[in-house]
């Protein structure tokens, strides 16, 4: 038997707007700078490749490296969630994160490289785990398709605004100087979330000497959170290959400059956030969210399948590469709604954290398998596969239709 330390809650829909609101912005301002910290190796990609000489397959090990770190603390940190709070987390991340951005601007060589994407990839381990638990017991149910909404869309907004970060800074004074802005960044980041502690409290899990505990790994039995796993590895590695290779993949085959192509990534973020916004009042108004989560990942599915297949032209293939954005973010509240249905109450931290470690798995596997693709020139069969590997987490989202119980 488990019990819960006596900590604030917001559990019905009186609690007043503007404490959700603030909880809903620390937490999404907190995801942004996780994501953000997705683009902080890919980015320079062109630049490594040039300053130490490596490969797109050796470019993909370095994401890989930072997803299955990320990927196996995230499983174990749902643990410490749930027992020690989200908070103390939360705050190490961050600074993980200054330190990480502090290596790189240092980096002489592609082993320097590995460790930088190994220690970001330990700060990033945390998010989804401290993020949920924080949202799932703070906001009041009544608006937590919203937040769900919000935190999705801060999260394609940190995508978003990392282009813009680094190819402006570096632009002006060198990557170098670009990764230490960043670290400043993410200190001033952690200076804000430290002076607002008191809004990212969290309960804890206490078990009880004198009663029987169930197993801390018991909800791994269930195979709706297996599902739900399967669903983040094979949706992730679709956005992984556009993250890692979107950019190259537009200069290969569409003869487009690099600015141009650079933007395109960045509307991309853009346009899921939009997609994250929209999808926000579908959540909140639709109940069977497996469908609408199959049905915004087969739209995206199809829009990628056209831009693989080379039969537009530069400006239709950046715009239909755009709109796949667009059409998979209307999904994520949806899909943050179906893992809530399926997550056993008391673990949340829990179950967020292996089943969030799909998505992370996910972006580990794909820069492998997509890179190969790369290094022989198959750049339209990169997209397609994406395009197909998508189309296979339409299936999984629907196993977790059906294999959740209805509250």
């Amino acid at each position: 038997m488990t019990s819960l330390t006596a900590q604030p809650s917001s559990s019905t829909s009186s609690v007043p707007f503007r404490q959700d609101a603030q909880i809903i912005g620390l937490v999404g301002l907190a995801h942004a700078s996780s994501h953000f910290s997705h683009l902080l190796l890919p980015l320079m990609f062109p630049v490594f490749m040039k300053e130490f000489g490596l490969s797109y397959s050796e470019l993909g090990l370095l994401m890989s490296t930072f997803f299955v770190v990320s990927g196996v603390g995230q499983a174990f940190s749902g643990f410490v969630v749930d027992r020690m709070g989200a908070r103390p987390l939360l705050f190490a991340a961050l600074a993980i994160f200054a330190t990480a951005c502090m290596a790189a601007s240092m980096v002489t060589d592609y082993p320097g490289l590995l460790m930088v994407a190994a220690l970001a990839g330990l700060g990033n381990a945390t998010f989804h785990p401290v993020d949920f638990t924080i949202l799932n017991q703070r906001v009041s149910p009544a608006r937590l398709g919203y937040a769900f909404s919000a935190h999705g869309l801060t999260g394609n907004l940190g995508w978003a605004a990392a282009p813009v970060f680094f190819a402006s800074i570096s632009g002006g004074f060198g990557w170098r100087n670009a990764y230490v802005a960043a670290a400043v960044l993410y200190t001033v980041i952690l200076a804000l979330l430290v002076t607002q502690r008191d809004k990212l409290s969290t309960k804890v899990i206490v078990h009880e000497t004198n009663a029987r505990a169930e197993h801390d790994l018991a909800f791994m039995k269930l195979p709706v959170v297996w599902w739900c796993f399967g669903f983040f590895l094979l949706s992730t590695m679709t956005l992984a290959v556009v993250q890692s290779f979107a950019v190259s993949i537009l200069k290969a085959m569409q003869g487009v400059s690099f600015e141009a192509a650079t933007l395109t990534l960045t509307s991309y973020m853009l346009c899921a956030a939009a997609g994250v916004f929209v999808g926000g009042f579908v959540a909140a108004r639709v109940v069977s969210s497996d469908k609408v989560v199959a049905v915004a990942m087969s739209a995206g599915a199809v829009c990628m399948a056209l831009c693989g297949t080379g039969w537009m032209g530069p400006t239709a293939t950046m715009m239909v590469l755009a709109a796949t954005g667009f059409a998979i973010g209307i999904g994520g509240p949806s899909r943050d709604m179906m893992i809530k249905k399926a997550t056993p109450k008391g673990a949340t931290g829990r179950v967020y954290g292996l089943v969030y470690s799909g998505l992370d798995t996910g972006f580990a596997i794909a820069p492998i398998v997509f890179g190969a693709l790369m290094d022989r020139g198959w750049y339209g069969a990169t997209l397609l596969g994406a395009s197909a590997v998508l189309l296979l987490s339409v299936v999984a989202a629907l196993g977790v239709g059906q294999r959740t119980t209805p509250r």
